[in-house]
Order: C-alpha cells, then sequence, then structure tokens
C-alpha cells in the first residue's frame, strides 16, 4: 500500500503521493474520485480551470441523456448528482408550487434534457459531493494544474508532474495509479501510451459510417459555449469581434447558406432546417412540448438548451429566462485543439471564441426578427453563470479525445441500429456500466458534416478501458477505446461519468486486492468478483428490454 496523504498539497509543493492520481477535474474525473476515496484510498485531483464538472460546468453544457434516464441507465452516484441538482433549486429558488413538487423538476424546461441548469449548480453539488472526502484528507484538489510532464518505469507510471498556469510551479505527484480523465487525452503523449486519433478507415474496422481512407486530424469541432439573455427595450450592441467579417461571409462547402443564419442542416437527414428564435416566449401553461413526435426539439432555439425558465419560478422572480448556446452556428471545425502544439490549439480556441462572439453580435445587429426587423439589441451575455469576465464559456466543449489502444475497441458495428437491429448492441460479457444515445458527429476538422446515426442502448467493456500495455494507467473520460464513429454515442455526460467512476473503481479494486487490470479481466473468476463490486456501488451492467432510437 502507498503512503496515504497526510496533509492538502499547497502551491510550491514539489512532490506528493497517493494511491491514486486523477489528472482532469471534469465529469469523469470526478466520479473517478469519488469511487477511490469511498473505499478509503487516498486520491490526487488535478484540474486546469477554476471549475470542477468539466462538460456540464466549466464548458457550460447542460446534461445530454437518454430518453430513459429517470428510471434506469446511469450509476448511482451519477442519480445522486442529478438530484442534488434538483433538491439545490427547490431549496434556494423562488420555485412555484407546480416546479417545486414536480419530481422530475427541470429547472431551465430546456428540450435538450430533463435536467437543464445552470453550471454554478452543477458545480455546488459536485463541490457537496466531494466534500467529506476532502475533510477527511483522502482527496486533494488542485485547481488550475495541467500535467506537462510523466515518469514511467517501462509499462508503469511512476509520476506525473503538474503545472499550475498562474504561478508556474509544479508539483509532482507519484500514485500507484495513474487515471487519465483530462478533455483531450493528455496524458497519453506524455506517458508514450499508444493512442489513436481522429478517423479511422472503413477497411480498418468494416465501420458503414467510416470514410474510404483513414485521417488522424479529422476531429469533431469544439464549441464555446456562452449563456444568454434578453432585456427588452435594452440595447447591448458592441463593437463587432476582430473576426466578424470573416464569420459573417462564411459558407460551408456542406452548409445550405451562410454559417450565422437560422438555417443550418437537419443532423440525421442533413435537409436544411429553419431554425426559430423568439427570446422569453409566453408560456402560460408551462413549457412547450419536446420529443420527436413533435417538432425537432432543436427547432426553437431559446427554448432548446435553455437553463433558467421563468415559468419555473414565481412571478417577478426573474426578468428573463436564461439559454445556453450550443447550436450549429457556433461549432468550430476549421482546426484541431487535441494532439497539436499548444499555440495551434491556443490560436483555434480563440478562433471558436471569435465564432461565438460574432454569432451574438449577428443576433444582436442583422439576425431576421418574426416581425419582419432584423437584430435583437436586447441580447445580454450573462458572466455571472459561465464564471468568466467576457461571458464565453470558461473551457471550449471538446467532443472528442485522443483514443487509447485498447484491448477492446467498440466500433460501429457493435451499437448501430441499422446493422445489429433487433439483435441489440454487442452483448460484452465483461460490462463496466451501460449507455445510450445516437451516434452523434457534429461536423468535423476534415470538412465532414454532420453523421447522425441511429443506435442501440449499449454496455461498456472493461476491455475498451485498458490499454493494450500500459499497466496501471486507465483512461477515464472520453479517451477510451472507441472509434471516431463511436465516440459520437460513448462520449455524452452520463457515459463519460460511467466511463471514469468505473475507472477509479477498478483501481481501488486491484489495490485491495493486489491485482492488475489485465489480471481482473483476463480470468472469469476475478472479473465476476470485480462485477459484484460495481453492482453493490449502484452500478447497473445490462439494460432492461428497450428499444434504440
Amino acid at each position: 500500500m502507498t503512503e496515504a496523504v497526510t496533509e492538502a498539497v499547497t502551491v510550491g509543493t514539489t512532490e506528493a503521493r497517493a494511491d491514486v492520481l486523477v489528472v482532469g477535474g471534469g465529469l469523469g474525473g470526478v466520479a473517478a474520485a469519488l469511487a477511490v476515496c469511498r473505499t478509503g484510498r487516498t486520491a490526487v485531483l488535478s484540474e486546469p480551470t477554476a471549475w470542477l464538472g468539466g462538460q456540464a460546468t466549466s464548458q457550460a453544457v447542460p446534461p445530454d441523456e437518454h430518453p430513459w434516464i429517470e428510471q434506469f441507465g446511469c450509476t448511482a452516484s451519477y442519480r445522486r448528482w442529478r438530484e442534488g441538482v434538483r433538491d439545490y433549486y427547490r431549496r434556494h429558488y423562488p420555485l412555484t408550487a407546480a416546479a417545486r413538487a414536480d419530481r422530475h423538476l427541470n429547472p431551465g424546461a430546456g428540450r435538450v434534457s430533463r435536467l437543464c441548469h445552470e453550471p454554478r449548480v452543477a458545480l455546488a453539488v459536485i463541490e457537496a459531493m466531494l466534500a467529506p472526502h476532502r475533510a477527511s484528507g483522502r482527496l486533494t484538489v488542485l485547481l488550475g494544474h495541467a500535467p506537462v510532464a510523466a515518469h514511467t518505469d517501462g509499462d508503469t507510471v511512476r509520476a506525473v508532474e503538474l503545472r499550475e498556469s498562474a504561478s508556474g510551479e509544479s508539483v509532482t505527484v507519484a500514485a500507484d495509479y495513474v487515471l487519465d480523465a483530462t478533455e483531450g487525452g493528455d496524458l497519453l503523449p506524455l506517458t508514450g501510451a499508444e493512442y489513436v486519433t481522429g478517423a479511422e478507415s472503413r477497411e480498418t474496422y468494416g465501420e458503414p459510417s467510416a470514410p474510404a481512407v483513414a485521417d488522424p486530424a479529422n476531429m469533431q469541432g469544439v464549441t464555446v459555449c456562452f449563456a444568454l439573455e434578453h432585456r427588452d427595450g435594452e440595447d447591448h450592441v458592441t463593437d463587432p469581434p476582430a473576426d466578424y467579417a470573416f464569420w459573417r461571409d462564411y459558407r460551408p462547402d456542406f452548409w445550405p447558406g451562410p454559417l450565422l443564419d437560422w438555417t443550418a442542416p437537419e443532423p440525421d437527414t442533413l435537409r436544411p432546417l429553419r431554425r426559430t428564435f423568439d427570446p422569453n416566449p409566453d408560456e402560460p401553461d408551462g413549457p412547450l412540448p419536446a420529443g420527436r413526435d413533435t417538432e425537432r426539439g432543436d427547432k426553437p432555439l431559446w427554448l432548446f438548451r435553455r437553463i433558467l425558465s421563468r415559468s419555473r419560478h414565481l412571478p417577478g422572480a426573474f426578468d428573463s429566462d436564461v439559454t445556453l448556446v450550443n447550436w450549429p452556428m457556433n461549432d468550430y471545425w476549421l482546426g484541431n485543439v487535441v494532439d497539436v502544439g499548444a499555440e495551434e490549439a491556443a490560436r483555434h480556441t480563440e478562433a471558436a471564441r471569435q465564432l461565438s462572439l460574432s454569432l451574438l453580435h449577428w443576433m444582436r445587429t442583422e439576425a431576421p426578427r418574426g416581425d419582419g426587423g432584423t437584430g435583437f439589441p436586447g441580447l445580454r451575455l450573462r458572466p455571472d453563470i459561465t464564471g468568466t469576465r467576457d461571458g464565453l464559456a470558461m473551457a471550449p466543449y471538446i467532443r472528442e479525445a485522443r483514443r487509447i489502444r485498447a484491448v477492446t475497441t467498440v466500433t460501429e458495428n457493435d451499437v448501430s441500429l441499422a446493422v445489429r437491429g433487433e439483435h441489440g448492441a454487442t452483448p460484452y460479457t465483461d460490462s463496466v456500466g451501460i449507455g445510450s444515445y445516437r451516434i452523434d458527429l457534429h461536423p468535423s476538422t476534415g470538412g465532414d458534416g454532420y453523421i447522425d446515426v441511429g443506435s442501440l442502448p449499449f454496455r461498456i467493456p472493461l476491455g475498451a478501458l485498458l490499454p493494450v500495455r500500459m499497466r496501471n494507467l486507465l483512461p477515464a473520460a472520453k479517451n477510451i477505446g472507441t472509434t471516431h464513429i463511436t465516440t459520437g454515442c460513448y462520449r455524452l455526460h452520463p457515459v463519460e461519468w460511467n466511463v471514469g467512476e468505473a475507472a477509479g473503481a477498478l483501481a481501488a479494486h486491484c489495490l485491495l486486492h493486489g491485482l492488475r487490470p489485465h489480471q481482473v479481466h483476463g480470468a472469469p473468476a476475478l472479473l465476476e468478483d470485480f462485477q459484484d463490486a460495481l453492482l453493490r456501488q449502484g452500478f447497473e451492467l445490462k439494460w432492461p428490454e428497450v428499444k434504440g432510437y
């Protein structure tokens, strides 16, 4: 057993030690740390931004989830987080009596999710879940720290150097297990682990939606999200962003017209779809219905990712709804921010920010209105919601990371509704969790448009969490053994949480029993023992009888 961390690591300390080091504090990293610490083991959790929570907080993306999430299809701890968000609103917000009594309260009444909420609320619940472990000394959290180097010995990672961005000072953390929960799989090149990026060829795995020729640089676009409200009668127009002229005139080859326009492709059919934009619509009887059986949920843009709804609160409590802008118009695909040099990543991140600011300026000044006029000058950014000065999200939403070369690689042929039909997704016997979502790939840096394919509720195989060579390095986010195609359904909030929690649970289980992850996977009796432990911790390892979508 390793030496326990007996006091919090402070800036300026050069060395630290824990049973498990979790690098990256997104949803996968948070879940991994929880899984480690609840067994009594020690963990260090690092995060480059100021907020834990990744997709749900610093990237400001309300949860994308499957239709059965209120009944089943996630781990018990993910469900506790979801219910914690609802309880936070019930305790602290002036909800209407009907909203407060709603068992499935959706604070924003948004259509993308049954739980649209503000990033700060997600953060508050995450902090509360981690608080007992931090107080006990089992968990040390290093915010503002990113990995810059790794110390390896053959197939084993001995330690990782983490640098604080504000001071430039570093701490080197040694651990028995190292979990990569970064947004881009940043530990993989630092440790020398085998990994892939971008699109595999159709020949590699026989995936129907894969391109004929592999392209490692072809990755899904990123998005810099922002929170927006509307103040009728006010004018919040500012000078145009530096790159506004470029983005106003930009016409992608696979787009029906200008990128900055209400018309964009329908992801599953690629037909042009004209979205609507109506800030603060009247909803006397509650939010409009959502679902594929009516109109597309993303057609009314204001309602799609709304994270605060006036109709859910007492009259006069809020002057405006708040909606989250993560739309087709601000997806950025002109370059990668993953697996490129720091300067190139920074350049494309800034370009993605310019796109989002340009979309906002276009909406304020030139966007067509339903009454025949143009512009919505009352649109106002909400930097208090994103935790930034400029009102843009703290970090870009990264959909696709480096992926380990894994013992098991999940392909389109394992999950596609068209390929497998009534047979269901591949029934992996080494399941460490479950998930479901359409294979949803956004336009990519290689010039591809949407790839949107029906898929089946799937299992998460343990083999996809095992690198082909490294012995104590585990992926804990979007960097597992998927392909470019299947990352489209394995990248969403509850799956990332499940992956991270499974990686943390596996590390703790191996420490307890003196095993290595590949041993657990390779021996049926050891695998069964681990899966039994997961079930006791609230994991779901297989689906009931449900259909794909």
